[in-house]
């Protein structure tokens, strides 16, 4: 089962909660996995790709959008079961290599910092290395989706996205929505950010492409001319405290620790 020619669907696999933690298909000529879930979800997601009529013998690759615990935690077990190769971004490949997240996390808010106590966020799982390293942008045609990853650096150094030519934004942890999912539909940060200013660059350089919807890893679809909002509004936000010297980066706090 595929899409039309030509033609890429954008398909969600909850991994935790309704839409707490996603992971997508995209359906071409041939599936392709953005994202792996959290350590021990490969099952489930599997599951999750044969329910929407596709066998997961069939991906043609999985795609990580970075290197946080809850997006490639279940890749190095992905590719066991399927045989599909995994393309990520060179900047991630330390926490890949590890098998655990670069710490410490950096939150965007309070949200965030009662997270960041929790100890499933500090788990390890299975090394990964990656059969197809990025260093900037990769079609994926040859691979039978209409599609390009695109490097997005800021929630870590490593973020890259999906876009498909039809407009949908695979956005990995590029924006979420409010409370992991909780409020449907409304943009917010996620939980953490290396660099917040960075992340917002990078968004709204995917916001002038004009995609015609964007897909969290956390909450899942979003109206970009929403997002186009939020994104106003948080520039402005960032600004001020970038003025009064209150934006940490994670340049900034691995040179402190030196």
């Amino acid at each position: 089962m595929t899409a039309g020619p030509g033609r890429v669907s954008v398909r969600a696999i909850p991994v935790a909660g309704r839409h707490s933690i996603n992971a997508y298909l995209l359906v071409g000529r041939r599936p392709i996995l953005v994202d792996a879930g959290i350590p021990g979800s490969g099952r489930r997601i599997l599951d999750g790709i044969a329910g929407h009529g596709i066998d997961p013998a069939d991906l043609a690759l999985i795609v990580l959008t970075h290197a946080h615990i809850d997006h490639f935690g279940a890749a190095a077990q992905i590719r066991q079961l399927t045989g599909a190769p995994i393309a990520a971004h060179r900047a991630d490949l330390q926490p890949y290599r590890a098998g655990r997240v670069r710490e410490p996390y950096l939150p965007t808010g309070p949200f965030g910092a009662l997270l960041s106590r929790l100890p499933a966020l500090h788990h390890t799982t299975q090394p990964v290395e990656p059969d197809l390293v990025l260093d900037g942008p990769q079609r994926l045609d040859d691979l039978g989706v209409a599609a390009r990853i695109v490097p997005t650096p800021g929630h870590t150094a490593g973020s890259v996205s999906v876009l498909t030519d039809d407009g949908d934004l695979v956005a990995g942890d590029l924006i979420a929505t409010s409370f992991l999912g909780s409020i449907t539909g409304r943009p917010a940060n996620p939980p953490f950010h290396d660099d917040r200013l960075a992340n917002l660059a990078s968004l709204r350089a995917m916001l002038a492409l004009s995609p015609v919807s964007l897909h969290a890893g956390h909450g899942g679809r979003l109206d970009p001319g929403r997002v186009a909002r939020w994104a106003d509004r948080e520039q402005r936000r960032l600004d001020r405290l970038a003025a009064r010297g209150r934006i940490r980066r994670r340049a900034e706090v691995s040179d402190a620790a030196r």
